[in-house]
């Protein structure tokens, strides 16, 4: 690979750029772009535009931060930038507590996360199960 081809990965890598697409570009193969993308720190996510994906860098605001010896590395600045990172990043969250059920008051089926002993699917159907609202017996 030539060091036009290795700054022309870089910068397209900067602007956003995809593996397949770069390789599709530049007539390279594929594995020889993911790995050129490694072992410049490019891999992993598709780059930020404007920015390099970094471990250095508030993934949200793109902030410096401050890492400290012995500790969990940081990926964001504050909690505001990590509430709104994960906010508009759902997807990347791994749930694996995920329960289904039928609510008791509605027979409707559904899904919560985290919460193994739910039993209703809204504060309405508990109220009209727990106070029998609208049985007028």
């Amino acid at each position: 690979m030539t060091n036009e081809q290795k700054e022309r990965i870089t910068t397209l890598r900067h602007d956003g750029w995809g593996y397949k697409k770069i390789a599709t570009a530049l007539e390279i193969s594929v594995d020889t772009i993911k790995s050129f993308c490694r072992k410049e720190d490019l891999g992993g996510m598709l780059a930020i535009p404007g920015r390099i994906p970094d471990n250095e860098h508030c993934r949200e605001c793109g902030k410096p931060l401050i890492q400290m010896a012995g500790m969990k590395k940081r990926k964001f600045c504050s909690t505001e930038c990590r509430v709104k990172w994960w906010a508009s990043h759902s997807e990347a969250v791994n749930r694996k507590a995920v329960y289904s059920f039928t609510c008791p008051a509605c027979g409707k089926k559904f899904s919560v996360y985290g919460n193994a002993a739910r039993k209703y699917c809204s504060h309405e159907c508990y109220v009209a199960a727990r106070f029998k609202v609208g049985d007028q017996a």
